[in-house]
């Protein structure tokens, strides 16, 4: 997908990432038309089992578009970071065999009790977070404040409240941030200030 943009993609990070993520989507859905397109011309039969089949296949089209979405959005992000130069940990165990998404400035620095915790940061990543984003409280317990990378619009006033009580700072791109009211914008990071942060942690 960063190969299709190549050299005409943005020099900000938050547009630069939804080119990416749009992207990817275009290759994905012609790789859908290609691979799905003579099972969906073939049709199913009401009469038989064509019913579930249809709706089996649907299941698993739909489950497999939200995977590669998290998974795009992950190696788009690791790839702002090496842009960025921001060493990271991707996925790596901590406490209770919990994986977050990426550690800043790594997993030996987060392990090490004697690196100072203001000199950490997890990053984690969803699509859409819905009521899912309170799973990231109990990953990197050593650090208080987590981020949270999202492209999800319009999340309501009680959720990004609840976050922000939560010790949960919201991230999202810059395009996204006016689908919030004024006063949640205010409280609200785009890319370009995450990456600004990370790349001042101390590693």
């Amino acid at each position: 997908a960063r190969e299709m943009v190549g050299d005409r993609a943005s020099t900000s990070p938050d547009a630069r990432l939804r080119e990416w993520m749009d992207a990817e989507e275009t290759a994905i859905k012609a790789s859908e038309r290609s691979l799905l397109g003579p099972t969906l011309r073939a049709g199913f039969d009401p009469d038989a089992d064509g019913v579930d089949r249809f709706l089996k296949l649907s299941l698993s089209v739909q489950n497999r578009r939200k995977t590669r979405a998290g998974r795009a959005l992950e190696n788009h992000f690791a790839a702002l970071l090496d842009e960025h130069c921001i060493p990271h940990s991707r996925g790596a165990v901590t406490e209770s065999h919990n994986r977050p998404d990426f550690l800043v400035p790594g997993i030996q620095q987060y392990l090490d009790e004697t690196h100072p915790v203001e000199h950490l940061r997890v990053v984690a990543l969803k699509t859409t977070c819905k009521d899912r984003w309170s799973q990231i409280l109990k990953e990197a317990r050593r650090i208080p404040r987590k981020h949270l990378l999202t492209l999800e619009p319009a999340i309501s006033r009680h959720q990004t409240d609840e976050m922000a009580i939560q010790g949960v700072q919201l991230v999202l791109p810059q395009s996204l941030h006016s689908s919030f009211t004024p006063e949640q914008q205010s409280g609200i990071w785009n890319l370009e200030r995450l990456l600004t942060d990370l790349a001042g942690v101390r590693a």
